[in-house]
């Protein structure tokens, strides 16, 4: 489904918004950097600064998390939160330097200027966070599934995309692939939150 823009006008908040103009390709995959990791930390000491107790868990998600795994240099963040409607957790996290992106029902997405971070907000409930910590655990011990998705992404990578959204959409059959092998992983060795 293909998010609508914000164009400015009073309307009633829609399922899933988009702030900015869609983002066309390309899709550019480096080598793995632990540069990623201490970008998460200062970023976890930034977020911690601007909404202190509202961040029940603050976590390095997504491909740069992963050591070893090649990625968009983009670094990846799961906040936890009570309520991600609190337009006040929002603001101070704009406030902090980063820019509002998508605003959906459960979930915001917020970035730096120069988009090399993603702050993904959640409600602590939200299965959402269990998906994502679940994926990224998985990855860092299973180094076939590792292989498959580094594969995959330099794929993929290299097509035309009308909008970076296309491109995350089209890894979702392996996505759901590798996902059904963490959770039996995850039943095998009583992984949990």
């Amino acid at each position: 489904m293909r998010p609508r823009l914000n164009t400015g006008m009073t309307e009633p908040e829609p399922e899933w918004e988009v702030f900015g103009a869609l983002e066309p390709g390309p899709i550019i995959i480096v080598e793995y950097d632990p540069a990623w990791a201490a970008r998460f930390v200062a970023e976890r000491r930034r977020i911690a600064a601007a909404i202190g107790d509202d961040a029940l868990r603050v976590e390095h998600v997504g491909s740069t998390s992963v050591p070893g795994l090649a990625a968009k240099p983009i670094v990846d963040i799961l906040i936890a939160a009570h309520d991600v409607h609190e337009p006040t957790i929002t603001s101070r996290l704009e406030s902090a330097g980063y820019v509002l992106r998508v605003r959906e029902h459960g979930h915001r997405m917020l970035r730096t200027p120069e988009r090399d971070v993603h702050v993904h907000l959640w409600p602590a409930a939200s299965d959402d966070i269990r998906r994502h910590l679940l994926f990224r655990d998985w990855l860092r011990v299973d180094a076939s599934d590792r292989a498959l998705y580094e594969r995959t992404k330099r794929e993929l990578a290299p097509r035309d995309w009308a909008d970076r959204n296309d491109y995350a959409e089209a890894k979702t059959d392996v996505i759901t692939t590798i996902s059904r092998r963490a959770e039996a992983w995850a039943r095998r060795t009583g992984w949990s939150l």
